[in-house]
C-alpha cells in the first residue's frame, strides 16, 4: 500500500516538472503576437514554471516517509487545488485552455483524495496522525 502511493506521488510529480521544464525554456510567447503582453505573460509564466518545480521537490521529500508527511502533502493539495480553481475560473470567464490544462484541472483538483489514501498508509505503519 505504501509503495503503490509513493509510486503514483513520484509518476504524478512528473507532471508538473514536464509542464515547468516546457515553460522556463519556450516560455508563453509562442502563444500571442503582442510585443509588451508577450514580455509580461512570459515573465509571470517562467515564474509559475518556477514554482511548478517546487511543488515536485517538496513531493519527493515526502515520498521517502509518506506515513509521516501529511501536513506537507496536505499543503502540497491545497495549492494544487487551489491551481485548478484558479483554471476552472479561467475556463468559465476566457474560454477553455489547451487538453493538457484540462487534464491538470483533474488531476489538481483530485489531489486531495491522496490525503485520504496517506492517513490509510500512516494508520497501517502505526504514525496514524497529522504530523
Amino acid at each position: 500500500m505504501k509503495r503503490g502511493l509513493q509510486i503514483v506521488l513520484a509518476i504524478l510529480s512528473l507532471i508538473p516538472v514536464a509542464f515547468a521544464l516546457l515553460g522556463l525554456t519556450q516560455g508563453a510567447g509562442r502563444y500571442l503576437d503582442d510585443a509588451a503582453m508577450v514580455n509580461a505573460l512570459d515573465n509571470q509564466y517562467r515564474y509559475n514554471s518556477g514554482t511548478y518545480i517546487l511543488v515536485s521537490f517538496l513531493i519527493w521529500y515526502a515520498i521517502p516517509k509518506v506515513e509521516q508527511h501529511f501536513k506537507l502533502l496536505a499543503m502540497v493539495c491545497a495549492a494544487l487545488f487551489i491551481g485548478g480553481l484558479g483554471r476552472i475560473i479561467s475556463t468559465m470567464t476566457v474560454g477553455p485552455g489547451l487538453p493538457e490544462q484540462f487534464i491538470g484541472t483533474f488531476i489538481e483538483l483530485g489531489s486531495p483524495l491522496l490525503l485520504f489514501w496517506q492517513q490509510a498508509v500512516a494508520r497501517a505503519s502505526g504514525r496514524a496522525g497529522l504530523k
